[in-house]
């Protein structure tokens, strides 16, 4: 029997067939997401997959479905309990307690990239392997960082060309004003305990805050009487969401208060919100997170205040698929050396080599394919030009160059095949950019010997 890949982890492939599991798609996304995190000043952080269990029981909240249904955990042979993580921000938080970051100048602004695991039901863009760019910023409690975290995910969604996307904004308040909200929650949901699923009722007296983000009983009558966070939040808690609202106005952020939104981790205090995508159905949340004051200290370091997102990778490629919209190609590979004879191709490896030094991309048959498989074979790879190599041609020190853009042909010394290819390169992308590009260059306009 084949072995293949395991339910909701997803191969990602160097070939098109579908646009979300392309890697070109998620070399250009990753280095969307990078340019933009350097440009907000946030500089990355790698960390394990692997992290003690206790990290994200203590974390994530012991009484979240992540930490009670989700995880993938295990003993290992150090009979050590052992957690493959479920998310990327504690991970984070447990890095910048260990190596004192807090020590430093402050705020400190830090991003990840990289897999995370749930043992959950796929669904589109929701897989048991998902990736994340996690953005956090640790010891600011200004609101203008809250409204800076939306914006750097708004920013790149719109170099992306995503439109249509909806911020979803809430306070949940804090440790002074949430008891005694989760009180009044309690009251209001006592008499319907009967009418609440299973989870629900574990969590009445654990979390009912939870009871809020149920999925199974959302659309029941008095869910949406619940009483509402932002109607019981202390002084410090409005000012500062008031504040967060006022710096998104600022910088023409539209947003519309959603009370429903709590999230579903027990770290997220104050601020919390998602941006929505809603033809993406049950799954149009594309990315959320907010403000976590009290994470580091639970985790052991001092008291610093922090906020951050998650944005899923699966799901921002699932609505650039759904907008028809494309991310930009990958360069196209600039030489394919096309031989004929056993001299040329045994010259061919060497002078791919010295093209790839000089910085460009080349390639070569190593299947003995006749010229004409080889020209399609070029043309499959998308090559700019075809340099073109017989033993005639290699004791003249010199090869036929064909730009697959055009017709023309060339001879070129291969002494200068480089730089020739660099130049016409260079031609190439100022003609592109300045709209104008002919169909043949006019000042070799055939053959042209380097």
């Amino acid at each position: 029997m084949a072995i293949t890949s395991l339910t909701g982890m997803k191969d990602v492939l160097p070939v098109n067939q579908e646009s979300w599991l392309f890697v070109d798609n998620w070399q250009r996304l990753e280095e969307s997401m990078r340019r933009q995190g350097r440009l907000y000043g946030f500089r990355e952080m790698r960390t394990p997959l692997l992290e003690m269990t206790e990290l994200f029981a203590r974390g994530v909240g012991d009484t979240t479905d992540v930490v009670t249904k989700e995880m993938y955990s295990f003993t290992d042979r150090g009979d050590r309990p052992i957690t493959v993580r479920p998310e990327l921000t504690a991970g984070l938080v447990r890095s910048f307690i260990e190596h004192k970051l807090y020590a430093l100048p402050q705020p400190t602004k830090v991003f990840g990239i990289g897999p995370a695991f749930r043992y959950e039901r796929p669904q589109a863009g929701r897989l048991r392997q998902h990736h994340q760019w996690s953005v956090e910023v640790f010891g600011s409690q200004d609101p203008a960082t809250d409204a800076e975290v939306i914006q750097i995910g708004i920013d790149l969604a719109s170099q992306l060309g995503l439109n249509g996307l909806t911020v979803h904004l809430n306070s949940i308040g804090c440790p002074v004003c949430r008891p005694d909200y989760r009180e009044k929650l309690k009251d209001h949901f006592r008499p319907h305990l009967g009418e609440l699923c299973p989870d629900c009722n574990e969590r009445f007296d654990k979390n009912p805050l939870r009871i809020l983000d149920c999925k199974v009983d959302r659309d029941k009558p008095f869910m949406a009487t619940a009483p509402k966070s932002i109607d019981h939040l202390c002084d410090e808690c409005r000012s500062h969401f008031d504040g967060v609202q006022r710096h998104l106005k600022s910088l023409d952020i539209p947003f519309e208060i959603d009370t429903g939104i709590v999230r579903g981790l027990d770290y997220y205090t104050k601020t919390v919100f998602e941006v929505i995508y809603p033809p993406l159905g049950a799954q149009s949340t594309v990315w959320g997170g907010g403000r976590y004051d009290g994470l580091v200290e639970t985790l052991g370091g001092p008291p610093t205040p922090g906020i951050g997102f998650g944005m899923g990778l699966e799901r921002v490629l699932l609505t650039l698929e759904k907008m028809g919209l494309a991310l930009p190609p990958q360069p196209p590979l600039d030489a394919f050396i096309a031989t004929i004879g056993d001299a040329a191709r045994s010259a061919a490896l060497p002078l791919a080599a010295r093209l790839r030094r000089t910085g460009l991309s080349a390639e070569l048959d190593v299947l003995g394919r006749s010229l004409k498989a080889q020209m399609k074979y070029a043309d499959r790879l998308g090559a700019r030009y075809v340099v073109i190599l017989g033993d005639d041609e290699l004791a003249r020190g010199e090869a036929q160059v064909k730009d697959m853009a055009g017709s023309a042909q060339h001879q070129v010394a291969l002494e200068n095949l480089a730089p020739w290819i660099e130049g016409q390169k260079a031609a190439a992308e100022a003609w592109s950019a300045a709209g104008d590009r002919p169909e043949t260059q006019p000042e070799n306009g055939g053959t042209h010997r380097g």
